[in-house]
């Protein structure tokens, strides 16, 4: 896919693909055994559905995130960044920040879990890109920018690009949309700030029920240090 750099992000040159994103109808073509091991359940669930009738559908999704989770470097990314602020750590990323992902909030993709259960004798035996679809979409260094604005500066360190990393990836949730009703709902900069506050919150909590611990397993007449 043809891309240029425009400010901090990668875009799509064609037109078409910036302003809707990527659908269904893109072949699928699988990369490392983590790709491979999505692609064969995607594949099965599918072909259960066609052949034995069971009433499923897959969601291919994108970026999730929101409260609750408490992402590692490879899943659940933003909250990642999150955590790596809050601890006073360096972020790492491979590549130069620039690469894009759109972003889907919890509470939306719960909304689409419930509608695709409602509709599944129409849905089953499809498969649905969803995510947060072009106006929810991101690069990397955008959203260290964002979690700026909420913490303060963050220390990030760059390293080489990875096998198989993709610069561009942003749903095109028009199908799931037209066959539903659904829309996100909750914007980047929303959810953003839902997560980090919600985070923040949890790493204080942690530390006065670790205080508290450290107090009840003292001697009696010393004082916790």
């Amino acid at each position: 896919m043809p891309l240029h750099a425009v400010q901090r992000r990668y875009e799509p040159v064609d037109p078409t693909l910036r302003s809707r994103g990527i659908s269904e109808e893109r072949p699928l073509d699988f990369h490392t055994p983590y790709g491979c091991s999505k692609g064969t359940a995607d594949q099965y669930v599918l072909d259960y559905a066609r052949g034995y009738g069971l009433p499923a559908s897959v969601f291919r999704m994108s970026c999730i995130y929101g409260p609750h989770q408490c992402g590692n470097e490879d899943q659940g990314w933003v909250a990642h960044f999150a955590l790596r602020a809050l601890d006073a750590t360096p972020i790492s990323i491979y590549g130069d920040g620039m690469q894009v992902r759109d972003l889907l909030f919890v509470d939306d993709l719960v909304d689409a879990l419930l509608l695709a259960r409602d509709e599944i004798g129409l849905l089953s035996g499809q498969a649905f890109n969803i995510g947060g679809g072009p106006s929810q979409a991101a690069s990397l260094l955008e959203v260290i920018g964002q979690l700026e604005r909420l913490h303060g500066a963050i220390e990030v360190e760059f390293a080489d690009w990875r096998p198989s990393d993709q610069r561009y990836y942003v749903s095109d949730v028009s199908k799931f949309a037209r066959a539903t009703g659904w829309q996100p709902r909750v914007d980047v900069e929303q959810g953003i700030s839902q997560l980090y506050a919600w985070l923040a919150r949890s790493r204080t909590s942690r530390r006065a029920r670790t205080t508290d611990a450290d107090a009840l397993l003292q001697p009696a007449g010393h004082e916790p240090t």
